[in-house]
């Protein structure tokens, strides 16, 4: 039996709890419109994409140090500019630090993320009935937004994806 030996997509000794703007896409497994559908052009959310939506919009409200930018719950996947200010929790360790399984680093992407999936997953069998369901795919996707054009032209992806057939 052959085993994927899936390598990390993240910059090797980045520093994921540093300021600057991410751009993040997370896909519900199997590529599933659970979250509602497109309709000429923009996304109606079901009572589960509303569940994504609301949780996203708790995230900066619970951790201090992140701005949530641009985002869109598409029907089968979400994506987000998370912008962290440097009022992150990061007094509390030596600067950078690889985030290891087990062992998450306060206010960084990683943990922010898994957070978020861990809420919607949470209230998402909830919902359906369906205790320890998998919602998103294993893991997601994540690009360091490098300058203010960059930070522009994701913006704007973002913001046109739900137009895009």
């Amino acid at each position: 039996m052959r085993t994927l030996n899936r390598g990390s997509i993240r910059l090797a000794g980045y520093d994921y709890s540093r300021p600057g703007a991410y751009f993040i896409t997370i896909c519900v497994q199997g590529r599933k419109n659970i979250f509602g559908c497109l309709q000429h052009g923009s996304v109606q959310l079901s009572v589960l994409g509303e569940i994504a939506a609301e949780e996203w919009r708790r995230t900066s409200k619970q951790r201090s140090g992140v701005i949530l930018d641009e985002w869109v719950v598409m029907p089968d996947h979400f994506h987000a500019i998370v912008i962290l200010n440097g009022q992150n929790i990061r007094m509390f360790r030596q600067p950078p630090s690889d985030e290891k399984f087990g062992q998450p680093v306060a206010g960084s992407i990683p943990t922010i993320i898994r957070s978020f999936k861990s809420a919607v997953t949470r209230r998402v069998n909830c919902q359906r009935g369906t205790p320890g369901g998998i919602v998103w795919q294993r893991g997601y996707w994540e690009r360091v937004i490098r300058d203010h054009d960059e930070l522009q032209y994701t913006r704007q992806y973002i913001q046109h994806n739900p137009t895009v057939p």
